[in-house]
């Protein structure tokens, strides 16, 4: 009996390896299959490191950024101080500086507080987490 099969063009087509069986070929797909998971984790991890490099190039340009900033906040304050210091006394001068530098802390931490109720850490990922625990207490009852 030949092994030829017809294919769906209607030309005739061979096996590409007749001699092993079914199990055979099966083991070949699982270690084919295992092979390409292997690169597509090596893929992924490749990727990962590129964008956690490119992410902390970025934070280093934030945190410069930040620092100028708060140079500038400091002495744009002094001077602030400075100027009413012409009109008042100095202690009291830097006082109110200081005074809308807290109020400008108290708006900024009511709204950072109120953003960080509303984060909800990887939901879908607790999520499944918590049916893949529920599906492992079943089977073990």
């Amino acid at each position: 009996m030949s092994r030829a099969m017809t294919g769906d063009d209607g030309l005739v087509t061979e096996p590409k390896e007749p001699d092993k069986s079914l199990g055979e070929l099966f083991s070949d797909l699982g270690q084919e299959m295992a092979v390409f998971f292997r690169k597509e984790v090596q893929l992924a991890k490749t990727e990962a490191r590129e964008e956690l490099h490119a992410t902390r190039d970025a934070a280093i340009g934030f945190g410069a950024m930040a620092i100028a900033g708060w140079l500038a906040i400091v002495m744009l304050s002094f001077a602030l101080a400075w100027l009413l210091d012409q009109a008042m006394n100095r202690a009291l001068a830097f006082a109110i500086v200081g005074a809308a530098w807290l109020i400008v802390a108290l708006i900024e931490f009511a709204m950072g507080r109120a953003r960080m109720k509303r984060v909800k850490p990887m939901p879908e990922t607790s999520e499944s987490i918590k049916e893949d625990v529920q599906w492992v207490k079943q089977q073990v009852n």
